[in-house]
């Protein structure tokens, strides 16, 4: 459901929140090769991070990435609206253009009634579910979870 640029987002984002939080800038090269992303496309993520301010950067060689808020500050919803676009929550599950406009006038698809409270627990999911809270759950799996 999430493009991989999405996914890689939010796993540089969830790397930056763990090791970046005294304020450490990380190079885009570490960050690269720890988390196994091309260092052109991590690049590009990245820097449009920095533009949304989810991000700072800091040229020079003691440079790099480090978060632009608090992690408790950064929901999935953010990333994923900056990165995907709003249309991961409004649009039809199968496709349909009556039920991307929600137009009660028009007939809406065969999943839409099923689908609909779904789609509203995965929006509240995305609001809800900031980087901070990934960081206070992944201390219990830090053997588990490779970034």
């Amino acid at each position: 459901m999430l493009s991989n640029t999405c996914k890689y987002a939010i796993r540089a984002l969830i790397y930056l929140g763990k090791y970046s939080s005294d304020g450490t800038r990380i190079g885009i090269k570490k960050i690269s090769s720890d988390l196994a992303i091309p260092t052109p496309f991590l690049g590009k993520i990245l820097q449009n991070l920095v533009k949304q301010k989810i991000l700072v950067s800091t040229k020079g060689p003691n440079g790099g990435f480090g978060l632009g808020k608090n992690g408790d500050e950064i929901s999935l919803y953010d990333i994923v609206k900056i990165v995907d676009g709003e249309d991961f929550f409004k649009n039809c599950l199968i496709g349909l253009q009556p039920c991307a406009t929600h137009e009660n006038k028009e007939k809406q698809c065969p999943v839409h009634s099923r689908f609909g409270p779904i789609r509203e627990q995965l929006y509240q999911f995305y609001q809800e579910t900031t980087i901070a809270g990934i960081l206070g759950d992944m201390t219990e799996f830090e053997d588990l979870i490779k970034l």
